[in-house]
């Protein structure tokens, strides 16, 4: 259990050089805007807690993949404008994340200032959890707080590797809400617990469908890994997609869930297209009737009423993944009208990140529900049961 970890409560900030590893991996467009603040918002918490404290604030992140070199495309240049506008206060922003200019601007600073530090993957040793790269990064502050739950499962010179160098290390506030809703209701769960899985592919979730499979009271599947279950029935799915190589383990996935008494939903019927081309005809036809060179790529109606049914009286909701190719608006109906039912539902609802997250904002009812996870791949990992390295690497609590 990770719930007993040093966080930011138990630990002095006054007059203190505080790094605070954030997240701000944020969507950019073309014209380098940001598209997206909620990572950015996350963290304003364990910031202003920062600030309010009288600490100096070093916050540290990366941001895309550039290639362990400077990339005007990658800044966190635009990171530093949004934040000045959300905390209503001067950012500085730091032209390096570590080296002489750097240990400048952090000489200079007084109590309740923030300085932000450029693009920590700019520097190979970020990612190789290089000693060198920790130690030069770990000397620019007295205190290190991690709350960046979505690179919290990466073993980089940030999350780790800093932790050797630095004697006062704790979770901020959003990793600490990470770990409560994730770690809590797979634990611990208010009954009936149901879980919703979706997204492309079996493979990229068996863990997550193995150590949930033990916990919860219904399982529901939708999105392309449906398709692998249906054809493992024996069904023709078409040109849908499908994971030949997963059709034992999702027999076998089945088989566990009814001898064990869990109910498990699959789609009954679903929008099948004749080409993945926009335009390209479409109608709605039952799981038995996916003609033969055709694509599923939505839940239709009927699974749809079938999966609000089934949600209507959980306690706990568990939600990662889409329900379709929700990118395109002919498929987005399905996952849509089921974070509606979601929402609907007298639960604590809980949204695994990353697109489900994406598409409960596109359905406008991110303020209904009871947490969203700021972390795809790390969200995944916790709730297969892994140990994050990020949050091996901090201190338990001295209670």
């Amino acid at each position: 259990m990770n719930l007993h970890k040093q966080t930011i409560d138990d630990i002095t900030l006054k007059g203190q050089r505080v790094i605070i590893r954030a997240d701000f991996n944020v969507p950019l467009d073309d014209a380098l805007q940001i598209t997206d603040d909620t990572r950015i918002r996350g963290t304003l918490p364990t910031i202003n807690r920062a600030v309010d404290e009288g600490a100096k604030v070093i916050l540290c992140s990366h941001l895309g993949r550039p290639k362990s070199k400077p990339d005007p495309k990658y800044s966190l240049a635009p990171v530093a404008k949004r934040l000045q506008r959300l905390l209503g206060k001067e950012v500085v922003f730091a032209p390096d994340c570590i080296g002489p200019g750097v240990e400048a601007l952090v000489a200079k600073m007084k109590p309740g200032d923030v300085l932000l530090l450029e693009n920590l993957r700019f520097h190979a040793g970020e990612e190789k959890n290089d000693d060198q790269f920790a130690k030069a990064l770990a000397s620019l502050g007295d205190v290190y707080i991690n709350d960046a739950f979505g690179a919290a499962h990466r073993a980089h010179a940030s999350i780790v590797g800093i932790t050797k160098f630095i004697k006062t290390a704790a979770a901020g506030y959003l990793l600490k809400k990470e770990i409560e809703y994730l770690e809590g209701a797979v634990e611990n769960p208010v009954r009936p617990f149901v879980a919703i899985l979706g997204g492309a592919k079996v493979s990229g979730k068996i863990g997550v469908i193995e150590n949930l499979g033990k916990r919860v009271d219904k399982v529901i599947i939708g999105g392309g890994m449906a398709f692998t279950f249906i054809k493992a029935m024996g069904y023709e799915i078409g040109n849908s997609l499908v994971e030949n190589d997963m059709l034992d383990f999702a027999r076998g996935i089945q088989d566990h869930a009814f001898s064990r008494g869990v109910k498990f939903y699959l789609p009954v019927d679903c929008v099948v297209a004749a080409g993945r081309e926009p335009g390209a005809e479409t109608k709605i036809v039952p799981i038995q009737e996916i003609p033969k060179d055709w694509y599923a790529l939505d839940i239709g109606p009927a699974s749809v009423k079938l999966f609000s049914e089934a949600v209507q009286n959980a306690k706990t909701i568990l939600w990662n993944g889409p329900m379709g190719v929700f990118e395109v608006d002919a498929f987005a109906r399905g996952t849509l009208a089921v974070a509606h039912a979601v929402a609907n539902a007298y639960a604590l609802t809980i949204v695994g990140g990353g697109d489900t997250a994406l598409a409960v904002h596109r359905a406008g009812e991110t303020d209904s529900m009871s947490f969203i996870s700021t972390g795809g791949g790390a969200a995944l990992e916790l709730l297969e049961g892994k140990q994050l390295p990020g949050l091996t690497a901090l201190p338990e609590r001295a209670d």
